[in-house]
């Protein structure tokens, strides 16, 4: 089975969603984490930092620049990140889209290179 990276988009900002909302999501996406570890698709997954604690590595000839803060600016950020097992992209876009349902956020599934 080829590998896939299921990314989830967050807003930027102080925007926090009402508790209520929050527990119902969770509850959700650790549905659809179950899901996968019983049908042996699941790898690995987990949320990261808000992107003001990533640290940037530039190569710059023979020297290495770094830079507080994230890659890029933007209105979203990857939030949290899943890697699963499928037998082809279909199977992958099904669990996506889960995911999505399950946060409401954007997300992105993508293959890994140099499998099937």
């Amino acid at each position: 089975m080829r590998q896939y990276l299921i990314s989830m988009y967050q807003p930027t900002g102080a925007v926090r969603p009402d508790p209520e909302f929050l527990a119902g999501v969770m509850r959700e996406v650790e549905a659809v984490g179950r899901d996968l570890r019983e049908a042996g698709c699941w790898v690995f997954g987990d949320g990261l930092h808000a992107p003001e604690t990533a640290t940037v590595l530039r190569p710059d000839g023979e020297e290495v620049l770094i830079t507080d803060g994230p890659f890029t600016e933007g209105k979203e950020y990857l939030g949290g990140v899943t890697i699963i097992r499928a037998p082809d992209l279909d199977a992958a876009l099904d669990w996506g889209r889960r995911y999505a349902r399950a946060t409401t956020l954007p997300i992105e599934v993508r293959p890994f290179q140099g499998e099937g």
